[in-house]
């Protein structure tokens, strides 16, 4: 494989050039803003989530100017481990299971991924974004189970699961309305996201303080 591919798959990519695609550049700013923005308050695996949201804010950011397949790792790289720490989090803080129990959680995503995403690819509209959606569908199930025993928790879990729906239905649109809308709806998908991923961090820290919160 050639890392230095150039990857062209999206509406706003106007050619070769580090600024072919403007606004999905500058738009990554927004996953170090709320980083930033958290970390003073976090502790714990919430500020491990933070530095990981500020990298995914770079990685994006390198993908969207060097557009290459090498770049494409520094971006979708962070994600998943975004995902795994945060898995690992939920597991430890909202039901209480040891460090290997969580672990295991952690693992038994690869599979779920897997057959979900697989389930997604042959869906009519979701193909574009199979490998993302078992993402809130994991934390809708996540809410809903949790609905009884930490329903402040539940609540949060579910509007993240919300505004990540929001933010796939962009990314899934940015080459379907190019004709329509030159510049894509890719940008979108990185605001929502950033917003997502902050507030994911703040359910966590706002379960924390609350008196029967648990530290991890």
């Amino acid at each position: 494989m050639d890392w230095s591919e150039q990857v062209n798959a999206y509406c706003e990519r106007m050619g070769p050039g580090l600024w072919s695609e403007p606004a999905n550049a500058v738009t990554n700013v927004a996953f170090m803003a709320a980083a930033l923005w958290l970390w003073p308050n976090a502790r714990g695996i919430e500020r491990v989530l933070c530095a990981i949201l500020f990298a995914i804010g770079i990685g994006s950011g390198l993908f969207h100017t060097y557009a290459t397949r090498w770049a494409a790792l520094t971006d979708t790289l962070p994600i998943l481990l975004y995902i795994l720490t945060y898995i690992y989090a939920a597991n430890r803080r909202f039901w209480g299971w040891p460090v290997w129990a969580a672990a295991l959680g952690v693992l038994a995503f690869f599979p779920y991924a897997t057959a979900t995403g697989w389930i997604f690819d042959r869906l009519p509209g979701f193909a574009v974004s199979s490998f993302y959606w078992p993402v809130p569908l994991l934390i809708a199930a996540y809410g809903v189970l949790l609905r009884h025993r930490l329903p402040g928790v539940s609540s949060g879990l579910l509007v993240g699961a919300g505004v990540l729906c929001l933010s796939l239905l962009a990314r899934s649109l940015d080459m379907a309305l190019c004709d329509w809308w030159p510049v894509g709806t890719h940008f979108a998908w990185h605001l929502l996201n950033a917003a997502m991923l902050g507030w994911m961090i703040t359910v966590l820290r706002r379960h924390r303080l609350e008196p029967a919160g648990t530290g991890g």
